[in-house]
């Protein structure tokens, strides 16, 4: 599997985070904000942080999960032959760590991606996604 270099995961989402403009706005002007609320400095030591585990419509998920004020920060681990069992409208950043992802749209549009890339989407009730990986991923999820 491709590895993401020796990048703090925290580091590329904030800089992903910080690049995000709401639509229309013009260059030099003030952007919107994404508001983090009620979560104060913390470390978060990931290899203290108990997997829970998901099944897929095929394979199965692992998550590692800490929630922070209105943050819910993930690392997923999919298996070979993942297929996510629901539609996701939720909005999502989210950066690929290691292996391949397939994120379909529920209009017929996907997207694929490998250690390195991300995909951000808003919260979307009229065209959701879902995750799948022939090969098995490793993810940072910031929602």
């Amino acid at each position: 599997m491709k590895k993401l270099p020796r990048t703090s995961p925290i580091r590329y989402i904030a800089a992903i985070i910080r690049s995000i403009r709401r639509p229309g706005l013009r260059a030099g002007r003030e952007r919107e904000i994404m508001k983090i609320a009620n979560v104060p400095y913390c470390v978060t030591d990931w290899s203290a942080v108990p997997a829970t585990e998901h099944k897929g419509e095929t394979g199965t998920a692992h998550w590692q999960t800490v929630e922070a004020g209105n943050l819910r920060l993930r690392f997923v681990t999919y298996s070979p032959g993942y297929l996510a069992d629901h539609w996701c409208s939720r909005g999502h950043v989210v950066l690929v760590l290691e292996g391949e992802l397939v994120n379909e749209r529920k209009d017929g549009s996907n997207s694929v991606l490998t250690a390195g890339m991300s995909y951000q989407v808003e919260d979307d009730e009229a065209n959701p996604h879902r995750s799948r990986t022939e090969t098995g991923a490793t993810l940072f999820i910031v929602d």
